[in-house]
């Protein structure tokens, strides 16, 4: 039976207005914020759901990337998406997904994320929990850090060239950090509201160490838009520079993991994660995001692995991992040794929980060698990013 929905991209001016007039409801955002939004993400990349010629519902795409293993997969980042009042509990915002989805894997992308309002819709067509962001609070009073060997630098934060390759190297050494691209860059260097962004770079000018981006914002407290440190050295000057703060801010704020290495440096662990949430993650392309990731060098390993997926039937299958040097190689067949949803390998995938873990869960089945294998192969620290789209 044909469906009552039509899906596709925007076609004119006028359906450009009625996505942004319908968002603006969703989101309770003013209908101008909309226009640059658009223009940010590229109105190429929005789609949207139709019902007798009217659109009802739509979604921005952020073409990305994500690090995993040292390496980044390309990720379609989801935002935005709305559905109109008068139509939602019908199944639009799944039948929205699931064409948006199924695009995707046409077009070869391993990975789609995105932070859900509301988690059961998502899961619904194959997203899970994947990683985490925290915002986290700590009085400058109270860093109590004093190394001052490293100088530091003002710089215009706009020239984000400068902090690129700073914050890719240590991109790379996490779980689920972004291969930024310049929509997201945006974010960080030029926030839409009025705020004055300062931002330094640590160690020698022409070959820094760390930066930092931030504002002062109100009830003197500084809010870190972003911040990398490659060194020990690095990490104690910024938070050295923090502390010297503390005459004018009493706080600091910013985004993160809540197992930072950067905290550990701390004399005392007096912060406090003020917020935690969850972004989740759906894997698209299975063989594709399995092979492009990367893994623990040292570790030569096979895992035999049974997919189900409902939505997208090329994932619905059994798959074999050959694991050497770091590199992923996969086969279609196999015993299928490891069975489990295209839901429960998202966080197996990025390393937020154990395969023991999603075993207790009911997210897996496997054989004891089965679970040990894929231990060795998805382990790492937290996955987070500090990013928000």
């Amino acid at each position: 039976m044909r469906s009552a929905y039509e899906f596709g991209s925007l076609s004119t001016p006028k359906e450009n207005q009625q996505l942004g007039a319908l968002l603006s409801q969703c989101f309770n955002a003013p209908l101008n914020y909309w226009s640059l939004y658009f223009s940010h993400i590229g109105f190429e990349n929005f789609r949207v759901i139709r019902h007798a010629g009217q659109i009802i519902g739509g979604l921005g795409i952020y073409q990305m990337g994500q690090w995993f293993g040292g390496e980044s997969v390309p990720t379609a980042g989801l935002a935005a998406v709305g559905i109109a009042p008068e139509h939602r509990g019908k199944g639009v915002a799944v039948e929205l997904l699931s064409h948006t989805l199924k695009e995707l894997s046409y077009q070869g992308i391993p990975l789609s994320t995105l932070y859900a309002s509301t988690q059961r819709v998502y899961r619904k067509v194959g997203y899970e929990q994947a990683g985490v962001r925290c915002r986290l609070e700590l009085p400058t009073e109270g860093i109590g850090m004093s190394e001052r060997t490293q100088p530091m630098h003002p710089v215009a934060s706009v020239c984000q060239e400068v902090f690129e390759s700073l914050y890719r190297q240590q991109a790379r050494q996490t779980n689920g950090n972004l291969e930024r691209n310049q929509a997201i860059w945006g974010q960080v260097v030029q926030p839409p509201n009025a705020e004055v962004v300062y931002a330094y770079l640590v160690g020698e000018q022409f070959q820094p160490q760390g930066y930092i981006i931030f504002t002062q914002g109100q009830e003197s407290q500084m809010v870190i838009r972003d911040w990398a440190a490659l060194t020990p050295g690095a990490a104690q000057r910024l938070w050295t520079f923090l502390a010297d703060q503390s005459s004018m801010l009493k706080k600091v704020l910013w985004h993160g993991s809540t197992l930072d290495p950067l905290l550990l440096l701390l004399p005392e662990q007096n912060y406090q994660v003020t917020r935690l949430e969850h972004w989740l993650m759906r894997v698209v392309d299975v063989p594709k995001a399995l092979s492009m990731r990367g893994y623990p060098i040292g570790v030569e390993a096979e895992l035999h692995l049974a997919v189900q997926d409902e939505l997208l039937y090329e994932n619905n299958d059994r798959f074999v991992l050959i694991v050497s040097e770091g590199k992923g190689e996969v086969t279609r067949g196999g015993r299928g040794d490891l069975q489990l949803d295209v839901r429960g390998l998202a966080p197996l995938y990025t390393g937020l929980f154990t395969p023991q873990q999603l075993q207790f869960t009911g997210d897996i089945e496997a054989t004891d060698d089965a679970l040990a294998t894929a231990a060795q192969l998805f382990v790492g620290a937290q996955p987070w990013m500090p990013d928000f789209f």
